[in-house]
């Protein structure tokens, strides 16, 4: 039997519970969580902004230490430090071949059950999905290999935890992504855990201005700590207008949306230079569409595009991150803000609703 935060339905709180997991097949990995992060993708099941199957353990920002392997893993070892990845790619579907594991198929579409599609939660005979195929609000749970990073330097499981998601998202979508180039001016529509960490990528890809756009004073103070030149409350004024003044007219050359809603897009979009770059970070709730001018983007040749987990390539990317944050280059520790037990992990996501600054990150 594990602790596990069970969601059974939408709008509904989680119940911590005890749920029985099944030892780990061929090819799976047992992992004691250490660490998962309070992650905004998990609101929007939470609150029905998007389907899930239920009930589910929800979790997919997370780290901890491999306690147990099935037969024919060889990856990792009983004992090592894992960061956990929630696209568990397969390696053999067209995506994986064609170097976008980050868009595997066959995670697609075996969704919130393993690759062979059952579960190892369950209560009694009712079984309970794997979000992600990492579950990681339990104290235990059963993955994929091609889901746990080894790491060779251990660190603090909540840093540990946020290069799972929030780290290579942002900073991803900044560096593998757009690909921003040296003395670039950025703007930044969201200013969450995502948000602050496309910042600190911007901020490393030596983008001569970095405009923090949110609609919360606290959110784009707390900015400033991460690399923010410049920001933009957008409660009261328009927030286009303020980023073309901000850049003698002309909007920036690289606008990141980081919040998810067809409003945030449309106006990442309108504050874009000529021959400018739209990234799409934030995911909206299912349904929305965002109207863009299209004459607009050919006479101006704009660019817009998506990113998803910001391009990562989770074998090889989530070992430089950590060698990243090691050197100084990406300030993380002042990132997280507020730890929590699994017991209080509603009342984390109430403060995420609350709008309190920073990450927070529940400790196992």
């Amino acid at each position: 039997m594990v602790k596990a935060a069970v969601l059974y339905e939408q709008k509904s709180p989680m119940i911590i519970e005890d749920v029985e997991l099944d030892d780990p097949k061929a090819g799976e990995v047992l992992v004691k969580i250490g660490a998962a992060g309070i992650c905004r993708s998990d609101r929007h099941y939470m609150h029905g902004d998007a389907p899930t199957l239920l009930p589910v353990v929800l979790g997919h920002e997370g780290a901890g230490t491999v306690e147990a392997v099935g037969p024919g893993v060889t990856s990792v070892r009983p004992g090592q430090q894992v960061i956990l990845s929630f696209v568990s790619s397969c390696g053999r579907c067209k995506s994986c071949l064609t170097g976008n594991a980050h868009l595997c198929d066959a995670h697609a579409a075996a969704g919130a059950f393993m690759f062979d599609g059952t579960t190892r939660l369950h209560k009694g005979d009712t079984r309970i999905h794997h979000f992600g195929k990492t579950a990681c609000f339990s104290e235990h749970s059963v993955m994929p290999e091609a889901a746990v990073v080894p790491i060779d330097t251990p660190i603090g499981m909540d840093i540990a935890a946020m290069i799972g998601c929030c780290v290579p998202t942002g900073v991803g979508a900044v560096i593998s992504s757009a690909k921003v180039k040296p003395g670039s001016t950025v703007a930044v529509v969201g200013c969450g855990g995502v948000g602050l960490n496309v910042i600190m990528g911007a901020a490393i890809s030596s983008a001569s201005k970095i405009i923090a756009v949110d609609i919360r004073e606290s959110q784009l103070e707390f900015a400033m700590k991460f690399g923010a030149t410049h920001t933009v409350n957008a409660s009261d004024k328009d927030p286009v207008a303020q980023v073309k003044e901000l850049t003698d007219g002309k909007g920036v050359d690289y606008a990141f949306e980081v919040f998810g809603s067809a409003d945030t897009t449309k106006a990442s979009y309108d504050m874009t230079a000529k021959s400018g770059t739209v990234t799409v970070v934030g995911i909206a709730p299912v349904g929305a569409e965002a109207g863009i001018n299209a004459v607009d983007m050919v006479r101006n040749e704009k660019t817009m595009r998506g990113t998803y987990y910001g391009s990562t390539q989770a074998a090889v990317d989530m070992p430089k991150l950590v060698d990243m944050y090691l050197s100084k280059k990406l300030p993380l520790d002042d990132l997280v803000v507020r730890h929590y037990s699994l017991d209080q992990i509603n009342e984390a996501y109430d403060d995420m609703d609350n709008g309190e600054v920073g990450r927070g990150i529940v400790m196992f």
